[in-house]
């Protein structure tokens, strides 16, 4: 219970990664709040995490106000926030020619901006507690380049490169800002892209997979729960300013 007492904030939290992260965390004594767009997937995420003290609340992260609303019912349900954990994010694979101006907004919406709101959000507690953290899931595109996912790639590298900033500016204190850059994650995201591939190149689910596999250098898909051991040694560590890859 090496976190007993301290209150993390996860977004995204309801599947996949975020899910993984939360129950983590659960295992180490934190108390949570699991924050993203769908409350039964958050219901269902917080039943898992045994023990823990888990609070949800519901609201997009590309939106202020919710983003406030959200934060602000965590810290009466739970206390200051002392973690944060930047989970949630989209992708959408399309040729740069064809990228929209509402398609490249989403995705930075998602991915980026909604970072702004929620490290600024839980920035006073963060700072006023003993050991504050911040871990963004990033991704591997957030370190290298891909053909057919522009506005994704463009967002995690901005990802990245605000944790980077953050950790600059917040060196010395007692807060610090990380990236996890996981490869391809064997999680709902990743079920969207191997049905994409295969609406596009008529490849079958196997194939597809094994596609997405070959793109990280260990060859296989990534586990949920692997991301969240790299989480929690951030959040027990010193580390900081860090783009930690998984692939």
């Amino acid at each position: 219970m090496r976190l007993a007492g301290r209150h993390a904030v996860v977004t995204g939290g309801g599947t996949g990664i975020g899910a993984a992260i939360a129950r983590a965390l659960a295992a180490e004594g934190t108390r949570i709040t699991l924050v993203g767009r769908r409350r039964e997937k958050l219901d269902e995420a917080a039943l898992s995490c045994s023990p823990g003290n888990i609070f949800v609340a519901a609201a997009d992260v590309t939106d202020r106000t919710q983003v406030d609303a959200a934060f602000t019912a965590a810290r009466e349900a739970n206390g200051p926030i002392s973690i944060l954990v930047n989970n949630a994010g989209a992708a959408h694979g399309v040729p740069f020619a064809k990228v929209t101006d509402q398609l490249w907004r989403d995705m930075l919406a998602v991915n980026l901006d909604s970072l702004l709101h929620c490290c600024q959000a839980a920035l006073a507690d963060l700072r006023a507690a003993q050991a504050g953290r911040i871990v963004t899931i990033a991704s591997m595109a957030g370190l290298h380049g891909f053909a057919y996912a522009s506005p994704y790639i463009a967002a995690k590298h901005g990802a990245v490169g605000l944790m980077r900033a953050l950790g600059a500016e917040y060196a010395g204190t007692g807060l610090t800002a990380n990236a996890v850059c996981p490869g391809f994650v064997e999680t709902e995201m990743t079920v969207e892209s191997v049905a994409n591939i295969r609406a596009k190149t008529g490849r079958s689910e196997e194939e597809a997979v094994a596609e997405l596999a070959r793109l990280n250098p260990s060859g296989r898909l990534i586990q949920p729960h692997e991301v969240a051991e790299t989480v929690l040694g951030l959040i027990l560590s010193n580390r900081n300013g860090e783009a930690v890859e998984i692939a």
